[in-house]
């Protein structure tokens, strides 16, 4: 049986490398400028217009499933939309009733256009003709955190919490393009970061390591790597959450940030599980 947490482990965890993260100290991960390159747009304007497609398979089979993500300018000023949406094929496709999962993040410019930090993050889920919807609102002014998720028989029920002060949430879409725009820190070999992310499961920070060059090396050797791949990373999560004996996710980003590959290994029932880049979109 295709689990909503396998899914989602498909779909998001393996090709939105950069929006998951490896321990270190919180003090350790202050925001630093982006790099001279990125310096001359805000963070909003750099990313907009993108889209990135990748393609999820195990095995022999190559093609179970798509994720695309995308990045859009908002009606607001300031504000941007940043879109998450999965879908599985084939047989996977029929078991799963031809599931598709939308995650989509409105978020806004802080830190003069620096940073970027999530305003409302919705999650819906279709299976078959059925629909699921969880919403996230972050009101930072009056420090609360608002939780509306739709239950089957279409009753709402709703749940405020308190944001800690001095904290920014971020949703794993946000995270994604503020970690390559390199607002937790420059992207450098031997690096660790930590995001801090809005608690769930009892999680309130994901954790990110880039390889040494001495293991990057290793690496391209072992995968006879082709041009193109950068930044090997590695992510270790709680087995739980990625349903595999390590919970280790690893991949690489490009030397533009693109997250180009990613992998769980020892996934229960189906062994490793890939998401590779196949489409990459940007405005002219």
């Amino acid at each position: 049986m295709i689990t909503r947490r396998l899914f989602l482990r498909w779909l998001l965890g393996l090709p939105f490398l950069p929006l998951l993260s490896f321990a270190v100290p919180e003090s350790q991960a202050k925001p630093l400028s982006p790099t001279a390159k990125l310096k001359e747009n805000s963070i909003g304007r750099f990313f907009d217009g993108e889209e990135l497609v990748y393609e999820i398979g195990f095995g022999i089979f190559k093609r179970i499933g798509l994720g695309t993500v995308t990045f859009r300018k908002s009606e607001k000023k300031g504000q941007f939309i940043a879109t998450a949406h999965g879908q599985t094929l084939g047989f996977v496709g029929f078991v799963t009733r031809y599931r598709e999962d939308w995650y989509s993040t409105t978020i806004e410019e802080v830190e003069g256009g620096n940073r970027l930090r999530t305003i409302s993050y919705e999650e819906d889920v279709k299976i078959g003709t059925r629909m699921r919807k969880t919403s996230h609102f972050f009101d930072y002014e009056k420090g609360i955190w608002t939780t509306l998720k739709q239950k089957r028989d279409g009753s709402i029920k709703r749940k405020e919490q308190a944001i800690q002060a001095g904290s920014i949430y971020d949703d794993y879409i946000t995270a994604s393009y503020n970690f390559r725009y390199g607002v937790y820190g420059a992207i450098e070999r031997g690096k660790e970061y930590s995001i801090p992310t809005f608690p769930r499961k009892n999680m309130s920070m994901f954790h990110v390591t880039i390889a040494s060059p001495k293991e990057e090396k290793r690496r391209r050797a072992i995968e006879k790597v082709k041009e193109g791949k950068e930044f090997y990373l590695k992510l270790q999560l709680d087995p739980e959450i990625t349903d595999s004996k390590t919970g280790l996710v690893q991949g690489w980003l490009s030397k533009e940030r693109y997250p180009l590959e990613g992998l769980v290994e020892d996934v229960l029932l189906f062994g490793d599980v890939r998401g590779t880049l196949i489409k990459v979109s940007r405005n002219t």
